[in-house]
């Protein structure tokens, strides 16, 4: 690496590296104009990845803390946030690799060889950071497995490896985020109060006895028109009962993290959780892009390549879709099929708590 001087000296391209960064794509006439284009945006996006880590590294930090201040809550969600706009930039980033011709690709993807994008270090590393499990990956498949066989090629992969491993070792921000909604305050009662748990125990089973009713008063009406298919609904109606009272309550101990974020979704209007609902509404739309990116994928992969096998052994565009199915952030996601309507929830106790009043 060049010499770049001291802060009075520097250039542009002394700041940005850019002598260095500019060779990294290949030697100009030994390279094809659309294998280049092929090296810069792959090469664009682990750069899009190393900040990718570093705003959710953040946010992990941020949240790991007890208590959070609550004045870092929206530092939170501006680093979710920002790596939200990242992912929809890429996802249109995609769209530049489109203009390579399924011709212009199969001239040069012999020189891939058995190189994929699943060895993508930094991919599986904010996989990692984010809470991805491997039972929830295609197949339960192991990320680290091909990273422990590159390890043996030398000091470098090694050192990706014992990153990975550390990594998969550490709290992930999914982690931080839900032991951080557990101590949500539940209709007043804050968490490790005397008698916290019959408070939040009360409201689980005022809401669900509510859900219950929503779901009784629709199969009436329905039955007193004379409608068809009650047979049916009833078994609806039953298995929506219970899969909203298996989420709440599993293993039958309540879930005080699910208690605090089914409180937060369904009062969302309260001025002390302003904050905590924009805080999980950043990661539920950081999801939502992730998806979408994931998507667009499998979409420029296979207007390219068709249903070829991938360059790494896998069932190519098939994987790809399997991935745009991988949910993180499951609870944010679940707890919007149990929420009921703001008249049937359960009265709000302690209003002046969380800063509500009759003239709010």
């Amino acid at each position: 690496m060049g010499d770049y001087g001291d802060s009075e000296t520097k250039t542009y391209g002394d700041y940005l590296r850019l002598h260095d960064l500019l060779t990294l794509q290949g030697e100009e006439g030994t390279v094809s104009p659309d294998e280049m284009h092929f090296i810069i945006v792959h090469q664009t996006f682990e750069l899009w990845f190393k900040q990718i880590i570093t705003e959710l590294t953040e946010a992990r930090n941020i949240l790991a803390q007890v208590p959070v201040p609550e004045d870092d809550v929206p530092r939170a969600v501006d680093h979710l946030s920002r790596t939200t706009e990242i992912f929809r930039l890429m996802a249109n980033q995609w769209t530049v690799l489109e203009t390579l011709t399924p011709q212009g690709f199969l001239a040069f993807r012999d020189e891939l060889g058995t190189a994929s994008g699943f060895e993508s270090f930094q991919m599986r590393e904010f996989e990692a950071l984010l809470g991805l499990e491997v039972e929830d990956r295609m197949f339960g498949v192991d990320p680290l497995m091909a990273f422990r066989k590159l390890a043996e090629r030398g000091e470098e992969d090694q050192r990706v490896l014992d990153r990975l491993e550390a990594r998969i070792e550490e709290d992930s921000l999914y982690d931080s985020l839900m032991r951080w909604i557990e101590r949500t305050p539940i209709m007043g009662s804050q968490f490790g109060d005397e008698g916290d748990n019959d408070v939040v125990e009360g409201y689980i089973r005022a809401h669900l006895e509510s859900h219950r009713k929503i779901g009784e008063d629709a199969l009436e009406k329905m039955e007193s028109v004379g409608g068809r298919g009650e047979g049916a609904a009833r078994e609806r109606l039953d298995s929506a009962n219970a899969s909203a009272s298996s989420f709440l309550i599993p293993d039958g101990g309540i879930s005080r993290a699910r208690a605090g974020l089914l409180f937060i979704e369904s009062y969302r209007e309260l001025p002390l959780l302003t904050w905590p609902r924009r805080l999980i509404d950043a990661f539920v739309e950081l999801e939502e892009s992730m998806a979408k990116w994931r998507h667009d994928h499998a979409r420029m992969v296979e207007r390219i390549i068709g249903k070829r096998a991938g360059t790494g052994g896998t069932s190519g565009v098939d994987y790809l879709d399997a991935t745009a199915r991988y949910r993180i952030f499951k609870d944010l996601w679940e707890v919007r099929t149990i929420l009921v309507k703001p008249q049937d929830r359960p009265e709000l106790q302690n209003a002046e708590f969380y800063g509500y009043n009759a003239e709010s």
